[in-house]
């Protein structure tokens, strides 16, 4: 027997791998096991208890050249191989994964000569034919006369016949032992029942062997009846997926500025799904945490509070993108659709399309004929535009300064030059400029305010069904007081998209300005249910602010802060929630802090020259304020800062004389007139009343 045949086989555990022809058998059962899996097992096999490494794997399975995910693509092979071994990833018996270094064979390994292969494991083993001494010389007389004995009861059964030949005992090398009786089993005929001797022994074992055949099919097929029983009655079992994440695609293209595409088509998916009323979907702003994240997709579906979750990637060569999709089932990390599409980029929408179908179809959530209509619904766009749109969204997310917001405008608007009938563009230009024109970012409100409005119009008139459009829309005419138009804005946004946490945040904003602080503190919570890490605690603690509740408010912006500790605008809110908490010393250091975060913003300024007043500094809050007031010759500074200087120093003909500018300006400071405790003090004066009427406040609550 050569080298090769002597190591073809093996055998570890119940299990025979043919490594020739790629089979692998258990208990002497052929399992079914595709190409790429036992490849693995392979080059486990040839090396047992070392590491096997990705690469080693990667370069035997995919060459250089081939256009693959290569890390799902191994996922895959191994799980598929676990599978079939019936092996655990958590507790392994065969094969134990060496967390971003391959993979190691634990289990004893036996290699096997070719006569061995295919035997049972140690104490299975076949009957091998027994010697039977003849009766001539050297038989003693025993052998005798048991020999007659079978000989007679062979004479009356006209079954298969046994002959025999005797072999000499010098023919074998065996000197002074009897000759031996070989046996060629052939059909009986009339002749043969004369032949000297019949195994009797095998003819009475052979009925015993046909019930334990029939008995060992029997218990088979209980047994697949009863798995396929429990498949059947597992999957009926299965909870029905109600909420979902679409977590950020990875980037494969080993380029890291391709990053804003893998991040704009997981966006684009979930805006897909988000369409659908009887599915919550986890917003883009929540799912982005989780980028490059350690946790594994349990502990991840834990913390949104999902059912089930889509992981993948994204890879782009030249024109062509290839994406990987595949949806887990939260409660057991089961793998259950898998899905690669490769198109070209100007194709990208019409891929999106078909993921977010196929997702759907998965869950077997119910859609409307209108929901489907959205969900399916793709428009052309040239790769150049998509790039630009998702260049200004990648911006625009990002946002933590003026200059970002800058960035994200100009590629919205070179998007727009190229094609000025793709509506998300004209969508993303609007959120750009009325986050432009707010305090904290420092832009001149009256003239950003009619460049947003423009760009949503714009934007309803091509897509009338842009829930995000409504919402800016309502955003915009809140802030010029035109307070049942948003009001109704709001309501058109989520008939749209009932599940969107980003509208009911904002429609919390509106009951706000109403005075209706313990129903917006209702509408937040119920955004954060939506969606519990894209409320932030920044967001909800502004609400929890309006109401009073300053504890909390503290509490959530520490959680928030814990997260993400260089978030000026999470830091501005602590400032003013400090402060109205009386404890202006502690608010200094924090405002700080996000004056130089937010490249000196007006408004924290403004807020830090409040806290230095109240914590008996007054030196310090008149030098920030001579500080504005020098800005404010050769730059913009909003009304609203000076307002809340002069509310901090307790000059308030100075703070009214600033809230008839900031009025001018249409501040978004003055939306808040009702619930802002910063006011109080003057709250009472016929000034701030009549303030209260000109923009429509002065009903009651």
């Amino acid at each position: 027997m050569n080298t090769d045949q002597n190591s073809r086989f093996v055998r570890f555990g119940s299990f025979e791998a043919d490594l020739h022809t790629r089979e692998l058998r258990k208990h002497g059962l052929k399992l079914k096991v595709q190409e790429q899996p036992f490849q693995v097992l392979a080059m486990l096999l040839a090396r047992p208890g070392e590491l096997v490494t990705r690469e080693e794997i990667r370069s035997r399975l995919w060459p250089r050249d081939t256009f693959i995910d290569f890390d799902h693509g191994l996922n895959a092979a191994v799980r598929r191989l676990r599978d079939a071994l019936n092996d655990d990833a958590e507790t392994p018996r065969f094969v134990e994964t060496l967390p971003r270094r391959g993979y190691r064979f634990i289990a004893p390994v036996e290699n096997l000569g070719f006569e061995e292969a295919g035997q049972p494991e140690a104490g299975v083993r076949t009957s091998p034919s027994v010697p039977i001494r003849a009766t001539g010389a050297g038989a003693s007389p025993s052998e005798k006369v048991a020999l007659d004995k079978v000989m007679d009861r062979g004479r009356a059964t006209d079954s298969m016949r046994v002959t025999m030949t005797t072999t000499p005992a010098a023919a074998v090398g065996e000197p002074g032992i009897s000759p031996i009786v070989t046996s060629q089993i052939v059909p009986a005929t009339a002749s043969t029942w004369r032949q000297p001797v019949l195994l009797r022994a095998e003819e009475a074992r052979a009925p015993k062997r046909v019930r334990v055949l029939l008995a060992a099919i029997v218990m088979l097929a209980l047994i697949a009846a009863a798995f396929v029983a429990y498949q059947i009655g597992s999957r009926a079992k299965q909870p029905t997926i109600r909420s979902l994440a679409v977590l950020p695609l990875q980037n494969l293209s080993g380029d890291p500025a391709q990053q804003y595409l893998a991040d704009g088509i997981t966006e684009e998916l979930i805006g897909r799904l988000s369409d659908i009323r009887h599915l919550r979907v986890i917003s883009h702003t929540s799912v982005m945490r989780f980028k490059s994240t350690q946790l594994s997709t349990p502990e991840i579906a834990k913390m949104l509070g999902v059912d089930a979750v889509v992981e993948g990637s994204v890879m782009r060569d030249g024109s062509r993108i290839r994406v990987h999709a595949q949806l887990i089932r939260a409660a057991s990390d089961e793998h259950f659709w898998s899905e690669s599409y490769d198109r070209e980029l100007r194709d990208v929408l019409a891929m999106d399309a078909d993921v977010a179908q196929a997702i759907a179809r998965k869950v077997e959530v119910t859609i409307t004929g209108e929901e489907h209509k959205r969900l399916a619904a793709v428009r052309s766009v040239s790769p150049e535009v998509y790039e630009n749109y998702l260049k200004g969204k990648f911006a625009l997310d990002r946002g933590n300064n003026k200059s970002d917001l800058e960035e994200s405008i100009a590629y919205f608007n070179e998007a727009i030059r190229k094609d000025p009938t793709y509506a998300p563009s004209y969508l993303g230009l609007a959120n750009a400029y009325s986050d432009l024109g707010t305090v904290f970012m420092g832009g001149i409100a009256e003239q950003e305010r009619p460049r947003a409005e423009l760009a949503a119009r714009k934007a309803l008139e091509l897509d009338p069904e842009l829930a995000e459009a409504h919402v800016v829309m309502a955003a915009i005419a809140e802030a010029q007081w035109h307070w049942a138009e948003a009001e109704s804005e709001y309501h058109r946004a989520l008939d749209l998209r009932p599940n969107d946490a980003a509208a009911h945040s904002a429609f919390a904003w509106w009951l706000d300005c109403q005075g209706r602080t313990e129903e917006a503190l209702t509408m937040s919570r119920r955004a954060r249910a939506l969606d519990p890490l894209a409320i932030s605690g920044a967001h909800l603690a502004w609400h929890l602010f309006f109401a009073r509740h300053y504890d909390q408010a503290i509490q959530e912006l520490h959680s928030a802060l814990a997260v993400k500790p260089d978030d000026a605008f999470a830091l501005w809110v602590l400032g003013f929630t400090l402060i109205a908490n009386n404890h202006p010393q502690e608010a200094i250091p924090v405002l700080k802090k996000g004056v130089s975060l937010s490249n000196n913003s007006p408004a924290l300024i403004g807020l830090l020259v409040n806290a230095n007043a109240q914590a008996g500094r007054p030196a310090d809050a008149l030098r920030l304020l001579d500080e504005l007031k020098r800005r404010k010759k050769t730059e913009y500074v909003p009304a609203a800062a000076f307002v809340l200087a002069y509310l901090g120093l307790g000059d308030y003909d100075q703070a009214f004389f600033w809230l008839e500018q900031a009025y001018k300006e249409q501040s978004y400071i003055l939306l808040l007139l009702k619930v802002f405790p910063f006011f109080d003090p003057i709250r009472n004066d016929p000034r701030f009343i009549d303030l209260l009427h000109r923009v429509g406040l002065d009903q009651p609550s």
